[in-house]
């Protein structure tokens, strides 16, 4: 509950209590606890309303890449909706940002993925991925190929296909799925493969489970295979060496295009702005994207898609058919100036390479809470890192649900000024770029007096 005086804020966390539905809410504890206000903010810190300030450690969502409050940002925003601030990209009609941002992105983007087709977020990138690549297959008349597989632990959004796409089992809890277009296969974490079985043994095990899940539904019904680089919400999944390039081999074996969904890693989270070519050696046939592109400023998604595709898409399926696929909101032209402003940003401030000096650093430092008790793994790369906490370090046991560990140790973060996100037994960190190496020294000791303190609480409830 809001313990706040000023009556404007008890009014404003009562009305947000009230009417607004929240993403990702816990009801247990909402109707009570209401939402913490946030009113403010600059470079990598938020402020709340009653003014106090905290070190973002997840970057908004995985996305305020260039920090917060920059001016030149919200001017170059202000100039776009001065000049045109929306015009319908339907058709034979677009704006200056549009092209410009597709063209910028083309360059960027590896291999031939030269065509961008916009939404507003990264769900609708990969919603607008299964249709585009259905139609693709359509066009060449193998109209059977039409499942996707993904695998468990994989988060790719949360509209209808989204979800089903997702394999973070606790996200379709009573809601529904499409169970039979989609088929998970299992998570390659390195943390949880067998006691004694190899790296090498276990990237083997789940390229091949790929392989065998192709030929279980038969090639001519897959139509697609899509991939996190690192998975995010299902826990900052880094795959075994050489995962990605044999997963593509196989999918260019039975003809199965390779979505990439660099929603979170693009833009520099791993210092690249993508992490498919440079981070993973592969150049897949279809990048999503979002998060970053904008730093979070305003909404916008693109789909990247190979020359190879848009050249049979791009065709008239029959006379008189025009290619009906597309939102009012594509292509907004403030959205897309506000991209263009942002990887400018990037650009000149040489924020990928910021994030690869420290990203070690980071990376180290993280690191050094293995010591501690219910520290069972620390994982991931750059600026998107994850804690595993466990009951017993050794069997890798998780602690029982209800001692909500991340959750606690999330608390005990923000009450010392640091924000970090619990999922379920872990937290996983995604700052702003700009982060610099006192924010890192900062936020690490933060996190080792916040779990020291909820190993002191857990002990105390009786679950250690």
């Amino acid at each position: 509950m809001s313990d706040s005086k000023n009556p404007e804020m008890q009014n404003i966390w009562q009305q947000d209590k009230d009417h607004y539905i929240h993403p990702w809410t816990d009801f247990s504890t909402f109707h009570e606890t209401g939402s913490m206000v946030l009113a403010g903010s600059d470079n990598a810190h938020v402020i709340d309303f009653e003014g106090r300030t905290y070190l973002d450690g997840i970057g908004g969502l995985w996305c305020v890449n260039i920090g917060y409050a920059r001016e030149e940002m919200a001017e170059a925003i202000a100039d776009q909706v001065r000049k045109i601030p929306y015009y319908s990209c339907f058709g034979h009609h677009t704006t200056i940002p549009a092209a410009k941002l597709a063209a910028k992105l083309a360059e960027l983007a590896p291999g031939n993925l030269n065509h961008v087709f916009y939404g507003c977020g990264g769900s609708v990138a990969n919603d607008t991925a299964v249709r585009l690549i259905h139609f693709y297959f359509n066009q060449l008349g193998k109209r059977s190929k039409k499942k996707i597989i993904s695998r468990i632990d994989g988060y790719h959004g949360s509209t209808y296909m989204s979800m089903s796409i997702t394999g973070v089992q606790a996200d379709h809890i009573g809601f529904d799925i499409h169970e039979e277009l989609v088929h998970h296969i299992s998570c390659p974490n390195p943390y949880r493969r067998p006691e004694g079985q190899t790296l090498e043994d276990f990237c083997d095990e789940k390229v091949k489970e790929l392989e065998d899940k192709i030929i279980e539904l038969g090639p001519d019904n897959v139509a697609a295979f899509f991939a996190e680089p690192i998975m995010g919400a299902g826990g900052v999944i880094v795959p075994p060496p050489g995962y990605h390039k044999r997963t593509l081999e196989i999918c260019r074996k039975y003809d199965v295009k390779y979505v990439s969904d660099e929603v979170v890693t693009a833009f520099g989270r791993l210092g690249h702005m993508f992490a498919s070519e440079k981070e993973f050696e592969i150049v897949p046939d279809v990048i999503t994207c979002a998060k970053g592109l904008t730093s979070g400023y305003l909404p916008l998604g693109a789909t990247i898609l190979s020359d190879d595709i848009y050249e049979v898409i791009s065709k008239p399926q029959a006379e008189g058919a025009i290619f009906t696929h597309g939102f009012t909101y594509s292509g907004h032209p403030v959205s897309c100036a506000a991209g263009l402003k942002n990887i400018e940003i990037m650009e000149r401030e040489d924020l990928c390479g910021r994030v690869q000096d420290l990203g070690a650093y980071f990376e180290e430092q993280l690191k050094s809470l293995c010591d501690l008790p219910i520290v069972g793994d620390v994982r991931g790369r750059k600026y998107m890192m994850c804690i595993e906490n466990v009951a017993d370090k050794k069997t890798k046991a998780l602690l029982d649900g209800k001692a909500r560990v991340g959750n606690r140790i999330a608390e005990h973060c923000q009450r010392r000024g640091l924000i970090v996100r619990p999922l379920g037994h872990m937290n996983v960190l995604s700052p702003p770029l700009t982060l610099s190496k006192e924010h890192i020294d900062f936020l690490v000791a933060t996190l080792r007096e916040s779990i020291e303190a909820t190993t002191e609480d857990l002990k105390n409830d009786g679950y250690l």
